[in-house]
């Protein structure tokens, strides 16, 4: 009886394109910029905010940067044509939000809606928005921040992005985390935050792969 082996050496060699082919099939990690919608003076927000960033950052199919608007001084008043200190202020930010391929934005609750800060930079920007997923982190009394939310879905609608479903919000939000910033009942908060995430992801590589097909026509 003939008996055909295999030399381990000729085994590995074969393999190696389909390892090449296997590795140049997984898609670039989606570049996610998580918005801190809060400036406020003794704000919770960063207490939140980099809670949920360490969440993200642990994922391999993102990149993970953080932008916060108590960085940034955008005017109200919008401009077609903003002064040299306008454009400082944009130069911080606008390239940040053009190369993100997701978003989510941390937002606390002010008066059943979201912060001025937080409208203020979505006002200022158009093109950056469209044809990507956002994602929303809430945090507030009662309401965990949801009414705010709500709004915040309606202006991106109306800016050509995606808002996914899901959701994170903490409810009563100062009570919930110790002071180191780490929550005290962890198990919930995560599975809703790789919820969110796992329907940033698939809207994310969706909408980038149909642009570098088609441009949007937005």
């Amino acid at each position: 009886m003939d008996i055909t082996t295999i030399d381990s050496a000729d085994s590995a060699t074969e393999a190696t394109p389909n390892s090449v082919a296997a590795a140049e099939a997984s898609p670039a990690p989606l570049k996610l910029a998580v918005i801190m919608g809060s400036n406020r003076e003794g704000r919770f927000g960063p207490v939140v905010s980099d809670w949920f960033v360490s969440r993200a950052a642990g994922r391999t199919d993102f990149t993970v940067e953080l932008i916060d608007l108590a960085d940034t001084d955008l005017p109200t008043a919008l401009s077609f044509k903003p002064a040299a200190p306008v454009r400082d202020q944009l130069a911080k930010i606008t390239h940040r939000l053009a190369e993100a391929d997701a978003f989510v934005v941390v937002t606390p609750e002010y008066n059943h809606s979201y912060p001025a800060s937080l409208k203020t930079l979505i006002d200022w920007h158009f093109a950056e928005w469209q044809a990507k997923p956002v994602g929303f982190v809430s945090y507030g009394g009662v309401s965990g921040g949801l009414r705010a939310v709500e709004h915040l879905r309606q202006v991106f609608g109306e800016l050509h992005a995606v808002a996914v479903r899901d959701t994170v919000s903490f409810h009563n939000a100062a009570a919930l985390f110790d002071d180191e910033g780490r929550h005290l009942d962890p198990d919930r908060p995560h599975a809703a935050a790789t919820s969110m995430l796992d329907q940033l992801a698939w809207w994310g590589l969706a909408l980038r792969d149909a642009k570098s097909v088609r441009a949007y026509a937005g």
